[in-house]
């Protein structure tokens, strides 16, 4: 380890930051601020230096200089690692991210209780930050763009951050190789929410790909002729583009090994031949054709040997956009623009869902602007006419289970969607007991977003899925298939599961713009990998249907 000023220096900057962070004395933080510049600042290596001279240094006192010493011989600083320990990663890792000092950061880890830079970038989408002291809407696009702009480089994207590339990516070389052939393969085919490489099954040669690829400035590792393995190139975003060439005979049966898991690979009942499509390998071996985002589990195989699978959700299949915000809460949009943009869209209703009042950070509804928005909506509701706005509230899971307001106010609207959004760091045992609490409560008709994760930054708090999920058949409560890119909770892996208990799956954008409404489309994804079909959605009810659903439920509740 070479221990120069410089990397004494990004110590004593390093515990000034923590410091400030963590609220301590200003005096204290300063000085090792102070240190910090005049380490970097000094002309020769202060290790150079005997002990005794350092406080001859202007900057540099007695305390500080023996700081030095303790760099000098252990290469740490005990101090600093004190502060690193109760700092949670996410918050040290908030200090790269331009246009955020000790300060601001400070109101995002305590105010926001937001511990890591996706969470942090979830909020500047939902406009969190605009309603804290020191954050303006430039501050917040300018930390939303430096985000977005890191996160690229992490190495692992989103399934709606990669998409665009991988489009035009395999758009691109079937326009300059018209007679070759050429299709993505791999986690992306599959529909997996989260992708490390992009993937493509191709017949070009290595050569030409090796050239064509160099013209446009990618980085390239490509195999030698006598090898198999596959090329790779990676461009300015960042991702590695991986190429399994091979012939048009083998072609097909490529694109199949690898387009499905591991799992659903070895429960293949026969060595796969070649084929001149996936149809034709399918017919062979006397199963219905699966498609790649149904190849997972082993059970898939047995349900298409025995007939044919039942036709996937789609996104024709949405008739309405349920769980939304408008700007009565934290959303971008007034609520007449959030009802002419679905009906825009074609949809038939909008549930409009802002945030309860617990979620203040979120400027949630008191009472009496329920009130004023109930008002609001019943006069959009005859100018829009038949198109409808239902009443909701994406009412907070207070911490013992108990839903946000009093069932006199919780009975003024049409339906509940409940979610925990606060205290999130919970054992297994507190998050049952919360969910469990609103799950038997008469007027939750959905259950939001499971286990609270953002993928790629938070994991979401544990849960028993499987009682969380009979709960919800006993109640008849709806599961909430939550399609943003970052959440898509519930996971797919336990929709069917939930399918098998009678539970309907309700896939909603959780929108807080009139763009969010594009979401959908990612949830649809991840409810077809389910196998969800659009009896079994609940946006997918048409406006007499839900309003059927609605009376029906709250007719079997008494409420």
């Amino acid at each position: 380890m070479n221990i120069d000023n410089d990397y004494i220096a990004d110590r004593f900057s390093l515990l000034a930051k923590l410091m400030d962070i963590h609220g301590e004395n200003s005096f204290k933080t300063k000085s090792y601020s102070v240190a910090a510049f005049t380490l970097e600042k000094l002309p020769h290596p202060i290790a150079d230096l005997p002990p005794e001279k350092f406080t001859s240094i202007k900057g540099i006192g007695d305390a500080i200089g023996k700081k030095i010493q303790q760099i000098l011989h252990t290469g740490e600083l005990p101090l600093l690692q004190e502060y690193i320990a109760k700092t949670p990663p996410g918050i040290i890792e908030m200090l790269r991210i331009k246009g955020l000092g000790p300060k601001k950061i400070a109101t995002i880890w305590k105010e926001m209780e937001v511990e890591s830079i996706g969470e942090l970038l979830y909020a500047c989408q939902e406009n969190r930050l605009l309603l804290y002291k020191g954050f303006g809407a430039k501050t917040q696009q300018s930390v939303l763009e430096t985000i977005e702009f890191f996160l690229k480089s992490q190495g692992s994207h989103l399934y709606a951050e990669i998409e665009p590339l991988a489009h035009s990516v395999e758009s691109l070389l079937q326009e300059n190789f018209k007679n070759e052939k050429l299709t993505i393969t791999g986690d992306f085919r599959r529909q997996l929410e989260i992708i490390d490489q992009l993937q493509w099954v191709t017949t070009i040669t290595p050569d030409s790909l090796r050239t064509f690829f160099e013209e446009k400035g990618y980085t390239t590792a490509i195999p030698t002729e006598n090898s198999p393995a596959p090329s790779h190139f990676k461009g300015p975003e960042g991702v590695d583009l991986s190429f399994l060439h091979t012939t048009p005979e083998t072609f097909a049966a490529t694109l199949l090994t690898t387009s499905c898991s591991g799992e659903f690979l070895e429960a293949w009942p026969s060595p796969i031949a070649s084929h001149d499509s996936e149809e034709a390998i399918f017919s062979a071996a006397g199963i219905h054709f699966i498609p790649p985002f149904r190849r997972e589990q082993r059970d898939i195989l047995e349900a298409a040997a025995a007939g044919p699978l039942p036709d996937p959700i789609q996104t024709s299949d949405i008739r309405a956009i349920i769980h939304s915000h408008s700007d009565w809460s934290d959303g971008s949009n007034t609520l007449e623009e959030m009802a002419k943009a679905c009906i825009k869209k074609g949809y038939e209703y909008l549930v409009i869902s802002d945030h309860s009042k617990s979620a203040f950070y979120a400027n949630g509804l008191k009472e009496d602007r329920i009130l004023e928005q109930h008002k609001l909506i019943d006069e959009l509701n005859r100018q829009l006419a038949p198109f409808t706005i239902f009443k909701s509230i994406e009412c907070d899971i207070l911490n013992d289970g108990a839903l946000d307001y009093s069932p006199d106010i919780l009975s003024t609207f049409d339906l509940v969607i409940t979610s925990v959004h606060s205290n999130l760091k919970m054992s297994e045992e507190k998050a049952m007991l919360r969910l469990l609490g609103a799950i038997h409560n008469p007027y939750t008709t959905i259950l939001g977003h499971m286990t609270g994760r953002l993928l790629l930054s938070r994991p979401g708090y544990p849960v028993d899925h499987k009682k969380i999920i009979e709960a919800c058949a006993e109640n008849n409560v709806a599961i909430e298939l939550n399609a943003h890119p970052r959440r898509l909770d519930m996971d797919w892996r336990w929709i069917g599961y939930a399918l098998g208990k009678g539970v309907r799956i309700s896939i909603d954008p959780d929108a807080h713009s009139t763009e969010g409404y594009e979401h959908v489309k990612y949830g649809v994804l991840a409810a077809q990998k389910a196998g969800v079909t659009a009896a079994q959605n609940l946006s997918s009810f048409t406006l007499a249907q839900f309003r059927e659903f609605l009376a029906e439920r709250k007719k079997v509740k008494g409420i």
